[in-house]
């Protein structure tokens, strides 16, 4: 999103908006009209038909649309999809753009060096144009397929780097249908944001489930004997072993999308009672170089992120469950590093994100590549920075905290519940307290809230004294407005996407002295807290605060 639009230059200017509500809302905001949507009285709606009355361009009511009349030649999806217009027509050398930014006038000219034609503004209401848009793309999961949509999915390319290339064409013939749809699954989870594909078998029953903002939703039901073909055509795909059904199985999928673009799968096989279980992850690169300022982070917590990367060793570590966004975190402090001057290595299992100048090593236990290992090999190779994935053992944990102490800067994940925790978890290991004190310079804590979706979003009214036993103090209760989730056609249950919340814990002298005294977990938060360093809780109940998401979601993401 442009903070610096012409669109919003001119709401500031008509004080339709303050600086101070970019600063507030920017960073949560996923599009300029949101942004304005959020911090104004206005709808979307209602807002289109202003825009068609300052900058004099013609407004149209996209719901009477239907995408099915634009010509094939004028649908190009990197471009709708980037620059959120749809092309309405054609009519000589004019091409009509549905939009609702009518000044994003790079989108025009991109438009029209790509179709060689003039362009045209056609404002409309935004929260229309996001359904038109999903609509457009939107395709089932059925076999039932038209020949046009058959070969497409069929000429998906699956990268065949590795060895034994021949097995990729094992029943193509015969199994085609079943190619075409595996490839229908993987492509509408792209789509939809999915992170993650369940394929599972029952005794009577087949079921794939797609995990959109952290919940897992079913969207296919394929008859129960398809089961072994899908497995064997994912198994295939991995590079996996086809004939081994007893033991569980990882592989890793890359996926062309055209020729510029490929989509990467992690791929997990478990067997169980009625067949095999296939969990797919989709590893998207690109989430790590959104930048700092979109995850989510609190203005002061950003500070002490960005000071800690700053420094020329020490030991930053991230901690919370499985699928709370710790490796982003650790990649986009990286992408920061990720500078020509330094030497930057990573031991991952496994490697999930790729960036160019940074050296990633595949652990791997078989040849003896543990992290340990791969850890002592570092540090004979002269380096800045170096990125362990995780420190499960007291072998990992001791090499990294004596890298930390030697004058490098370390950064590495704990699977701990809260920053506190994770200063206690490294003393239970057996880390020496002056250890743990002299090197660990900073813990993130996080978690994944859903954020609400701007467009059905609606006020929720809770009494005072809820509000009061919830967290929030006095002074806020009384003016707090919350926000509830409603669900329309353009979220998935009143939500659309993610927002990170953090308990970011610097390690002072006072918390120092804690942890030299042998102090527990608890002593530890209290002091982080006297210190002004929020925990999860609070960080989260100032996001439900700024009507980010809502309280059920920080509920359910946090405890109180």
């Amino acid at each position: 999103m442009n903070v610096n639009s012409p669109l919003i230059r001119k709401c500031i200017s008509l004080g339709y908006l303050t600086p101070e509500d970019i600063t507030a809302r920017g960073a949560s905001s996923t599009s300029v009209i949101d942004l304005i949507t959020s911090s104004t009285d206005f709808t979307s709606k209602t807002f289109a038909a202003k825009c068609s009355e300052l900058f004099n361009v013609p407004f149209f009511d996209l719901a009477c649309f239907d995408v099915s009349n634009i010509p094939s030649e004028l649908i190009n999806e990197s471009l709708i999809r980037k620059h959120h217009i749809i092309p309405l027509g054609q009519k000589k050398r004019t091409l009509y753009l549905a939009t609702s930014d009518p000044t994003d006038f790079d989108a025009f000219e991109n438009f029209e060096f790509n179709t060689g034609l003039q362009t045209e503004a056609i404002v409309v209401d935004f929260a229309e144009l996001e359904k038109k848009i999903e609509q457009l793309f939107d395709s089932s999961t059925g076999l039932d397929l038209s020949d046009d949509e058959f070969k497409e999915l069929s000429d998906l390319e699956v990268d065949t780097s590795s060895e034994n290339k021949e097995d990729d064409n094992i029943d193509d013939k015969e199994d085609a249908p079943i190619i075409v749809y595996i490839n229908k699954i993987l492509m509408d989870a792209i789509r939809k944001g999915a992170s993650d594909l369940h394929f599972e078998p029952y005794e009577f029953t087949y079921r794939i489930r797609f995990r959109i903002d952290g919940i897992l939703h079913e969207v296919a039901t394929p008859p129960q004997a398809l089961a072994n073909r899908i497995s064997a055509r994912v198994k295939v795909m991995s590079r996996l072993d086809i004939a081994e059904k007893r033991k569980p199985q990882d592989g890793r999928i890359k996926l062309k999308i055209t020729k510029k673009k490929s989509i990467d799968f992690r791929v997990s096989t478990l067997p169980t009672l009625w067949g095999e279980k296939i969990v797919m992850r989709i590893l998207d690169s690109s989430s790590a170089m959104l930048g700092i300022d979109v995850l989510g982070y609190e203005a002061e917590q950003k500070e002490l992120y960005l000071n800690a990367l700053a420094q020329p060793q020490g030991m930053i570590l991230v901690t919370g469950p499985t699928g709370s966004g710790k490796t982003v975190s650790l990649y986009t402090g990286l992408n920061i590093l990720n500078k020509p001057e330094r030497n930057i290595s990573t031991a991952e299992d496994p490697v999930e994100i790729n960036l160019a100048g940074i050296n990633q090593v595949q652990i791997n236990a078989r040849a003896d590549m543990t992290f340990a290992n791969a850890l002592r090999a570092f540090l004979r190779q002269d380096p800045d920075v170096v990125m362990v994935g995780e420190i499960r053992d007291l072998e990992t944990a001791e090499i990294s905290i004596k890298a930390a102490q030697t004058g490098h800067l370390v950064l590495s994940t704990l699977h701990t519940n809260s920053a506190p925790e994770t200063l206690t978890r490294l003393l239970n290991m057996g880390v020496p307290a002056y250890n743990v004190a002299s090197s660990v310079t900073l813990i993130i804590a996080q978690r994944l809230a859903r954020r609400l979706c701007s467009n059905c979003k609606q006020p929720e009214e809770l009494p005072y004294e809820e509000l009061i036993r919830q967290g929030f103090d006095e002074k806020q209760s009384k003016e707090l407005t919350l926000f509830k989730a409603v669900g329309c056609e353009l979220c998935t249950e009143g939500y659309k996407g993610r927002v990170g919340i953090y308990e970011v814990m610097q390690i002072t002298p006072e918390i120092a002295q804690i942890i030299m005294r042998g102090g527990n977990s608890l002593e530890i938060a209290e002091k982080s807290k006297e210190l002004g360093f929020n925990n999860l809780r609070l960080s989260g109940l100032r996001k439900a605060a700024k009507g980010v998401t809502s309280l059920a979601e920080i509920n359910r993401v946090t405890s109180f």
